[in-house]
């Protein structure tokens, strides 16, 4: 495993992201005893104040905190503690070469470490999107008790029993084949709203050139689309722990993302904690809805937590 580093001058002056990084060092994972380092935001109420509630908010492919930069702000002003790693290969974490190296039960593990052992959260609310959904409800699954709340918005969690819909298939045979993968353009690709350079900027900051893009490259084939997928048995263990979770599970959910429509009608069948939640549709939100409506879902997530003690 060969080790990229983004240089931190990339993210100078980033629109509307001036959080302060903090770092954790956590096994390589490839059984050689090497360490990659990851990034993550920990924002805080100021003054001192002890936090209200843990909001762990998850990215995925190919964003990174940046993409919640939006959301953090508000949900700190209400008294909450809010954590958003970058996951490795993304952000201002380290990137792992070659492509290989990215596996669904890797990044499980990274996650694991980082969450659990490094940061060592407690009484969680998650906060969940695209792949946030995939790796953050194998962590409920795992360790169910460390969560006090999920929402999820716009993810689901596959095992390959169901064909994937379409526009996943379109997806990922573009992120396969396209010979430079732009990242500014794929997350305006999947927003309803017209982002400026420098936002776009910002969503290209952690990719100085392709070298940079293997874990971006890998994510979209890692998606379990058959039953013989090697990350399925996991997935179908997970939901069994899923399909007892009675804690409150909020769906929320935009109008406008075709790659995960109806996923949260699967929630809602088979989790227990969904029961008797607000279950919101975020209105002209496209599949990155943290950009779209950030302001609106973190509203949401305040409302959630507030009316569920």
């Amino acid at each position: 495993m060969e080790v990229l580093r983004t240089p931190d001058d990339r993210f100078s002056d980033l629109a509307g992201y001036s959080f302060q990084p903090h770092y954790v060092e956590i096994g390589a994972g490839d059984g050689t005893g090497d360490r990659i380092r990851v990034h993550y935001v920990d924002e805080r109420p100021p003054d001192g104040r002890e936090p209200t509630e843990v909001v762990l908010m998850l990215h995925g492919e190919p964003s990174w905190s940046f993409l919640y930069r939006h959301m953090i702000p508000p949900l700190v002003d209400a008294g909450h503690r809010c954590v958003a790693p970058d996951l490795p290969g993304f952000g201002r974490s380290d990137k792992p070469t070659p492509r290989a190296e990215y596996t669904y039960q890797r990044h499980v593990d990274w996650l694991r470490e980082v969450v659990f052992d490094q940061i060592d959260l407690r009484d969680i609310t998650l906060v969940a999107q695209d792949w946030g959904g995939l790796l953050g409800l194998r962590l409920v699954a795992e360790q169910p008790d460390r969560f006090r709340r999920v929402v999820v918005a716009n993810t689901f969690l596959p095992t390959g029993d169901q064909p994937p819909g379409e526009a996943f298939l379109a997806w990922q045979r573009y992120s396969q084949r396209v010979p430079e993968l732009d990242i500014g353009a794929v997350i305006q690709g999947a927003t309803t709203t017209e982002l400026p350079a420098d936002v776009l900027a910002g969503y290209d900051a952690p990719f100085p050139d392709e070298r940079f893009k293997e874990g971006a490259r890998q994510f979209p084939v890692l998606v379990p689309t058959s039953p013989e997928d090697p990350a399925a048995p996991a997935n179908r263990a997970a939901w069994t722990v899923l399909d007892r979770f009675e804690r409150p599970f909020l769906c929320a959910f935009s109008d406008g993302d075709p790659v995960t429509a109806g996923a949260e009608r699967i929630f809602q069948r088979r989790v227990p904690g969904c029961a008797g939640q607000d279950h919101t549709v975020i209105e002209g939100g496209g599949h990155f809805l943290q950009e779209d409506r950030g302001s609106q879902l973190a509203d949401v997530i305040a409302h959630f937590i507030a009316t569920t003690p």
